[in-house]
């Protein structure tokens, strides 16, 4: 009868420890989070980030949280600083699929066309990591370049120009079991001053589209045309090996996201620590994050 109970509560015990693995500093319940209204972000807690003292700290480090049963990311948290930041040319990252991964475009709605960017949790820029399955969700356009970027682009300007470090967390909230995140919560704490702090919820919506984060699907949201606009993996894989066959080249600006031909004059005003040459088709570099140039249009 002992034995029996002992393995009914290491039971219980493994269950709970199971369960609580993802319930971690950062996470918010997506419940209590504003509708959607416009805005790609909302702040939290006044803006005020949730550090505890014990995770504040000057020495660089970065932790990614491992998948869940479902293939999903979870927790990001570094202390960043000029060590953390790139020294060597960003490559591709089309070989990673995410949870609720889709191919799909709206041409006549999203600028750059495709709804699904591989967002990553914690920017390139500020991290040095590429293609990191750990880091990489499926974001639409709308959250990766309105909601984060503005975000990503302070840190690291504050970072460069002060060499201070950034206590940095980035959180993506899911609902139960949906393999979409709803949204990612940021938080950013800066050490040794405390100038820079933001604490704040970024929507991963997409303005006329509406999202199934159960499983990534997606529609308009005005029934303006019959068309569904997706493309399978296996369309589009076969489309970019076409593409890749003519081998172009082009230049890559991890810091505004924009890429160029490499002829563009805005090249050579470029820092050499922002060009990135990639030889990847023009339509995967767009699902990266990345919009064409409006001068040179590669």
């Amino acid at each position: 009868m002992r034995k029996r109970l002992f393995v009914f509560f290491c039971s219980l015990l493994v269950f709970f420890s199971t369960a609580c693995v993802h319930a971690q500093q950062g996470d918010i319940d997506v419940s209590v989070i504003p509708a959607y209204s416009g805005t790609p972000y909302v702040e939290i807690n006044n803006n005020v980030p949730s550090f505890t003292d014990d995770e504040k700290s000057t020495t660089v480090y970065q932790s990614y949280s491992k998948w869940d049963d479902l293939g999903r990311c979870h927790q990001a948290q570094a202390i960043l600083g000029k060590e953390t930041m790139p020294t060597k040319k960003r490559g591709s990252i089309g070989m990673i699929k995410p949870s609720g991964w889709h191919t799909v475009r709206y041409d006549d709605l999203i600028e750059d066309h495709y709804l699904y960017n591989r967002c990553h949790l914690i920017a390139y820029m500020l991290s040095g990591q590429n293609a990191n399955k750990y880091n990489l969700i499926t974001g639409t356009r709308y959250m990766n370049v309105d909601g984060m970027l503005p975000f990503e682009n302070q840190v690291a300007d504050y970072i460069r120009s002060t060499h201070h470090h950034v206590l940095y967390r980035v959180t993506p909230i899911y609902d139960g079991n949906d393999l979409v995140a709803h949204g990612v919560h940021m938080e950013a704490l800066s050490m040794e001053d405390q100038n820079l702090s933001f604490n704040v919820f970024v929507y991963n919506v997409q303005p006329g589209i509406t999202i199934d984060y159960a499983t990534g699907d997606s529609h308009r949201t005005e029934n303006t045309s019959t068309e569904t606009n997706t493309q399978t993996e296996t369309e589009t894989t076969s489309t970019e090996t076409q593409t890749e066959t003519t081998s172009t080249t082009y230049i890559l600006n991890p810091n505004t996201h924009v890429f160029h031909r490499p002829d563009c004059f805005s090249v050579k005003r470029m820092s050499e620590n922002n060009k990135i040459t990639s030889t990847d088709s023009r339509e995967t570099i767009i699902s990266e994050g990345y919009r064409p140039c409006k001068n040179c249009n590669p």
